[in-house]
């Protein structure tokens, strides 16, 4: 019940202070963004980082996977 009012008042204060904020702010924060998502530097640094953790996250899955079926097996078997 805690966690429910809490997002209650977090959702409603952002909404007002985004709604203080304005229209002005919104586009600004969006160009920014929009400069960093196209600046070549972070595209190569997300490229690096995609291929240096593709073994981690694919090692991670994998074991989730074996996790889920022996859990299955114990359950159903």
């Amino acid at each position: 019940m805690k966690f429910r009012t809490g997002l209650a008042i977090g959702l409603g204060v952002g909404f007002l202070l985004g709604a203080k904020a304005g229209r002005e702010r919104y586009d600004q924060i969006k160009r920014t963004a929009q400069r960093v998502v196209g600046d070549d530097r972070v595209r190569q640094a997300a490229a690096v980082a995609e291929r240096t953790t593709r073994p981690a996250r694919a090692a991670a899955g994998n074991g989730m996977v074996s996790a889920g079926e022996k859990v299955k097996d114990r359950v159903v078997g």
